[in-house]
């Protein structure tokens, strides 16, 4: 075996090689740059625009129809219009600084913020730790996810446990929106646009690490677990597409929100099917 030299207190603690000092950013020819500045711009629009959102408090909910967007699920302050609070109001009144949404954003967020696929997206376009293979990042040391705010990554399981309640919550208004406006049964373009959010969202949060190591990450014999087993399957087949459902679900959530702030406004009306 063969000795290497070492500098005691280095990055990696006592006795660890420091990291190579090299002078330029990068030695790459390639538009590195493009993929990571793509995915900021997409990362910071759905939060300006999910922040606001959930501070307007209004346009979030059609009474015709029973639309009500994924920002302000489940709504539950006497605040909420008629009609929107499909849980009822146990919080009763809440002061003007606390969006109705208050309930599912933050969890949502957090599911969100400490995925291993936004980790790995948020790292490099937003964090720069790094921005891409072989280019230097802009930080001077490396502590991990031991200090604010990144320690809360390892948080992530405890997140997905609230965010399938959410999930849950998010089913039960899809099966709402399939009310006509004299309360039997339609469809309209709103229903469609909320059954495929609904579906995306399901896709992203049974793909999670987290819910395929719920589902068999601790057996040791699949055989005396055979539903498990079942399930584990499954859930890794979605696994494999995990950030291709991240990714959509977005996408789908920003839609919703469109369409049925829209509709609420009176930009347009829903188109129907169905009653």
């Amino acid at each position: 075996m063969t000795s290497t030299a070492t500098r005691p207190g280095g990055p990696g603690g006592p006795g660890a090689r420091p990291r190579a000092a090299i002078a330029a950013r990068t030695l790459r020819t390639d538009r590195w740059w493009v993929q990571p500045a793509i995915i900021a711009a997409i990362l910071l629009f759905f939060i300006v625009y999910s922040t606001i959102r959930i501070f307007m408090a209004k346009w979030y909910y059609v009474e015709d129809f029973h639309y009500l967007t994924p920002l302000y699920s489940p709504c539950v302050s006497n605040e909420c219009v008629p009609g929107a609070a499909h849980f009822g109001t146990p919080f009763g009144d809440f002061p003007f600084f606390i969006p109705l949404g208050i309930i599912a954003f933050p969890i949502v967020a957090g599911f969100r913020v400490t995925c291993y696929y936004y980790r790995k997206a948020g790292y490099r376009s937003l964090w720069a730790s790094p921005p891409a293979c072989a280019v230097t990042e802009p930080h001077k040391k490396y502590t991990g996810e031991t200090r604010l705010p990144l320690f809360v990554m390892n948080w992530h399981r405890y997140f997905f446990y609230f965010a399938a309640l959410i999930l849950l919550v998010n089913i039960y208004d899809a099966i709402l929106a399939f009310r006509g406006p004299d309360g039997g049964f339609g469809i309209g373009l709103g229903t469609l646009i909320i059954l495929v959010n609904v579906v995306a969202l399901a896709g992203y949060t049974l793909s999670c690490h987290a819910c395929r190591h719920v589902m068999g990450g601790r057996l040791k014999h699949f055989s005396k677990n055979p539903l498990r087993y079942r399930f584990w399957t499954f859930v890794s087949k979605l696994n494999v597409r995990h950030g291709t459902f991240a990714m959509v679900s977005l996408f789908t959530v920003i839609f919703t929100d469109l369409y049925i702030m829209a509709v609420s406004a009176g930009w347009f009306d829903d188109l129907r099917f169905i009653n």
